[in-house]
Order: structure tokens, then C-alpha cells, then sequence
């Protein structure tokens, strides 16, 4: 509670740099969240919609793949286990190690791009390393295992009596999916979805120029790095991060909601 105090009354401050350093003046400045939503709105707007885009590829990418883990590989466990340890071993490496090596892997001179030159997909002056594709990419391939995992956790507990009993009474394996198998897997995709979309709307470095962005792709958390350790601009900082705070937690909010899971809050 004490930082979140603190962020609060930051937000409020003014900022004074007429003596030719910034001097930072308790108040009741309001107008900072107005300022800072009209003047980047386009990165608020961004770090959402990267972050949404992302967190449905995650979905979509982890939800076989926890299915064969936790249903399908029952019966062999040490393939299970193994499959298991193949998700959480990028844990082992730093993110930001494994974010510029993906920089590496898809520069402007690797083998990738030249190809996908070569065979029409690019245009001899396009590349991926700064475009929108490079950060909603890395931003599902860092936050993969924390969809994995919830999945797993859920669809482990799944009985497979449950599925047998569809297919006696003669229904496809998409309507047993639908009616048995996704129902029953709910709780872990709201699971997932939020320990993914949460920490993506507020990431920086994917969408960082010394990473996988440009200055075209910033998100939200780009203009906070930048207004607290470049310009030392904290109240707008501040603003910005309680603004994010309070987006996240409407949308949480109203998601959660929906899905009639609030026991997992």
C-alpha cells in the first residue's frame, strides 16, 4: 500500500526546473492525468492493443500444447515430465537475454530476413526488428509459459471419464471439446490470460528500440522509462503508471466479471 501511496501523491506534484534542476512541489495536480492521456494516447491505445493481440496468440499456441502435457501424455510421465521442463526452461535465462537474441536471430542481416527477401514476403528495404509484428511476437513468446502452466494445472485435474461418456453418446471430438473440455478448462485461461495480458500492457522492453521496437512501436511502459530516468519527469511518470493501473484493473474487472470467475480474484 505504501508505494502505491506514494505513486499517488507523486502524480499530484509539480515540477519546477527554473533553477535549472527539476524541484518537486506537493500539490493537487489533477490536470497531469489529463495532459498525460491527450499527449499519449496513441501509446496507451498501443500497449493494450499489442498486449491483447499477444495474450490471444499465447492462448492459442498454449492451449494444445497444455492439453497434450496435462491429457494426452498421462500415460507416458516422463515425457510428460520432460515437456514440462522444456516450458519452464526459459526461466533459466534472463528475459532480456532471451529478447535480443530473438533481435539477433531476425536482424536486418540474418538468414531469415534475406530469405524472406529473397522470396517476395519483404521488399529489399523491409525488415522485421522495429515493426509491430517483432514486438507482439516477443511479447507471446516471453509470456508463453505463464499461459502454459495455469492450463496445465487445469486441464491435469480433467477427468477423462468425462470424455469417454461423449464419445458413448455419439458426439464429435468438437462438440466434446466445446460442451466437456473447454468448459471444464475455463478457470485456467482466465488464469492465464490475466498473469499474460497484465505484465503486457505494461512492458518495455520488447517494444524497446535497443530490443525488438522502434520509436514507432513505444508502449506505455517505454514513455514511463523514459520520462523517469531520461527526462526525471516523475509526476508524469507517476500519472502515467496510476493511469495503467486503473485501465488494468477496469479491464480485469470487467473480464473476470464476465466470465463469472470472480473466485479467482
Amino acid at each position: 500500500i505504501a508505494p502505491l501511496i506514494s505513486l499517488i501523491a507523486t502524480s499530484l506534484q509539480t515540477m519546477d526546473i527554473s533553477s535549472g534542476f527539476p524541484v518537486y512541489n506537493y500539490g493537487f495536480q489533477v490536470s497531469n492525468y489529463v495532459d498525460v492521456v491527450t499527449q499519449y494516447g496513441p501509446q496507451i491505445f498501443r500497449s493494450f492493443f499489442y498486449a491483447l493481440i499477444a495474450t490471444v496468440a499465447a492462448l492459442i499456441i498454449s492451449y494444445p500444447l497444455a492439453y497434450f502435457i496435462g491429457v494426452k501424455a498421462r500415460r507416458w510421465p516422463l515425457l510428460q515430465g520432460l515437456m514440462l521442463t522444456l516450458v519452464i526452461a526459459p526461466f533459466f535465462i534472463s528475459f532480456l537475454l532471451r529478447t535480443f537474441a530473438w533481435k539477433q536471430i531476425f536482424s536486418n542481416e540474418s538468414w531469415i530476413v534475406g530469405g524472406l527477401q529473397s522470396i517476395g514476403i519483404l521488399t529489399p528495404d523491409q525488415y522485421l526488428v522495429g515493426t509491430p509484428f517483432m514486438v507482439i511476437f516477443g511479447l507471446t513468446y516471453n509470456f508463453i509459459p505463464f499461459m502454459t502452466l495455469p492450463l496445465y494445472t487445469t486441464l491435469e485435474r480433467l477427468d477423462v471419464r468425462y470424455l469417454e461418456a461423449g464419445a458413448d453418446l455419439y458426439a464429435s471430438p468438437r462438440r466434446t471439446f466445446m460442451k466437456i473440455t473447454l468448459p471444464l478448462s475455463m478457470p485456467g485461461i482466465v488464469s492465464g490470460t490475466l498473469l499474460t495480458f497484465i505484465p503486457m500492457a505494461g512492458d518495455y522492453v520488447n517494444a524497446s528500440k535497443n530490443f525488438l521496437g522502434s520509436a514507432q512501436t513505444q508502449m506505455l511502459g517505454n514513455v514511463i522509462e523514459s520520462k523517469y530516468i531520461s527526462e526525471h519527469n516523475m509526476p508524469v511518470a507517476s500519472a502515467l503508471s496510476v493511469a495503467l493501473m486503473a485501465v488494468i484493473l477496469i479491464i480485469v474487472g470487467v473480464y473476470v466479471k464476465r466470465t463469472g470467475s470472480e473466485d479467482l480474484l
